[in-house]
């Protein structure tokens, strides 16, 4: 039996992942009666199918290749990753793909939760269907927010479906090793899931259909990311597309756009992200099904004064920490406009979401690490920006080579001509993650390249490669 009612609250929020559960984080403690509708996991993707689950299988690979280049540790350390022990690892970190945790957080936050697919029905208004058929009609006073992320796509390849291609979700959540893995795709996932998966005991085929992995990056980050897992073992080939793929007798087949045949026990298809919003009554309101949703700043929807759209779903920079970042934007901006004050609406303003442009910051955990923040050369000259590219030998910062002997990496800082800041840094190597917030910040903070020489970094740390762009930007 369907049961009908309509509740009304300040804001209804789509999706309760990390990005809707900061979007209802920031209203509630505004004072805004919240509530969120959730059709999977309290968590998202990011805490059972992505983030987590693959920092988990990956930590301990970064760790044993850190430890294999330090003197007097690198013979403890030859053998096989325990890969029983590392899986049951990445399984405590997803709570056993079990959310109460998340549950009882979002309850502490005061916000209602409601499980179920949500579907806008009209302007403000949001029906909600639970898996027994229970219907719940809520309606916003001031808000819609759409937080229900992306998924990934698969290749239209004839009879792909059959085949049961794993996507990021079977590559993060699988409970055994397999013996072989072919991973389409170059980006963050397929080289990720490369690394961790070739570390734990599978053969590894990365096929590339450009011409190197990490095309976002400046060019280096790939190819060294390239040269690590080639070194690893996996077999990296560029320039190659699938041309087909089956299942014969459990086996994976590929062929590929140069008639090689290669066979695998199962296949990663890393290829692309599109948007949920092909089933939440976008039509109702004038929107198209399945489209990338355009913001302003503030991530309100163009169009629509009570609509907003944070995190994938806006397409403006697929990752967690940057949908959590816009989540406490448009939380902050929400409640403002309830409360009928002005919005702090210009670039860098408490209610603009201005590093998605100039300061998006990311870290990808191969070995090694590669982590870049704000804008390449490339992308710094096409923005129209007078640039100059600074670059750096890792390798000759005494931090460095205590980190581990042979230390390979590099380090990029993009400077700006006129206005004499960073427009963008990028490092790769060992340990280079953790550094990648100060530049983070100097970015964000249009820190002055002459202040920066003030900013003393600490010897002997990998920081010191601070020292070193700005004392080769100062000689160039």
């Amino acid at each position: 039996m369907t049961e009908s009612d309509s509740i009304a609250y300040d804001v209804v929020v789509l999706g309760a992942g990390p990005v809707g559960e900061n979007v209802a984080d920031r209203t509630r403690a505004a004072g805004l009666a919240t509530a969120v509708v959730e059709s999977e996991l309290v968590g998202g993707e990011c805490s059972y199918w992505a983030c987590m689950p693959s920092k988990a299988l990956l930590r301990p690979v970064i760790a044993r290749a850190d430890a294999r280049r330090v003197p007097g540790l690198r013979q403890s350390v030859q053998g096989p990753l325990d890969a029983g022990a590392v899986l049951a690892h990445r399984n405590h970190y997803t709570s056993g793909w079990k959310d109460d945790g998340q549950v009882r957080w979002l309850d502490g936050v005061g916000a209602d939760l409601y499980r179920g697919h949500g579907r806008l029905s009209g302007p403000r208004t949001v029906r909600v269907t639970g898996s027994d058929g229970t219907e719940h009609v809520l309606t916003a006073r001031y808000a819609v927010a759409v937080c229900t992320g992306s998924r990934a796509v698969l290749p239209g390849l004839p009879g792909i479906d059959e085949v049961g291609p794993w996507t990021s979700r079977e590559a993060t959540s699988a409970q055994s090793v397999p013996g072989r893995l072919i991973v389409v795709g170059g980006g963050v996932v397929a080289t990720e899931m490369a690394t961790a998966w070739q570390a734990l005991g599978a053969q590894v085929t990365l096929l590339v259909r450009g011409k190197g992995l990490l095309a976002r990056m400046e060019p280096f980050a790939g190819e060294l990311v390239a040269e690590a897992l080639t070194e690893a073992g996996a077999d990296v080939r560029t320039g190659t597309s699938v041309q087909s793929v089956t299942r014969d007798n459990g086996t994976v087949v590929v062929v590929t756009d140069r008639g090689e045949r290669i066979e695998a026990d199962e296949i990663l298809f890393a290829t692309g992200r599109a948007p949920r919003t092909d089933d939440i009554g976008l039509e109702t309101v004038g929107l198209e099904p399945g489209s990338w949703l355009d913001v302003d700043d503030t991530l309100r929807v163009t169009g629509h004064d009570w609509l907003y759209a944070v995190g994938d779903v806006n397409r403006r920079a697929l990752l967690t920490h940057q949908g959590k970042y816009q989540a406490r934007i448009a939380g902050a901006a929400i409640a403002t406009r309830a409360s009928g004050q002005q919005l702090a609406a210009e670039p860098w303003g408490a209610h603009a979401a201005t590093a998605d442009h100039a300061a998006v910051p990311q870290v990808v955990f191969t070995d090694p690490e590669a982590a870049a923040v704000g804008l390449s050369l490339a992308e710094a000259e096409q923005a129209g920006h007078r640039v100059r590219a600074v670059d750096v030998d890792l390798s000759s910062v005494a931090g460095a080579g205590l980190y581990a002997d042979g230390y390979k990496g590099r380090a990029r800082m993009v400077v700006d001509l006129e206005d004499e800041i960073l427009r963008g840094v990028t490092l790769v190597g060992p340990g280079v993650g953790e550094l990648i917030h100060s530049a983070t910040v100097a970015v964000a903070g249009q820190v002055p390249v002459g202040r920066l020489w003030h900013a003393v970094p600490s010897y002997p740390t990998i920081s010191e490669v601070w020292l070193r762009l700005l004392e080769a930007y100062r000689d160039s």
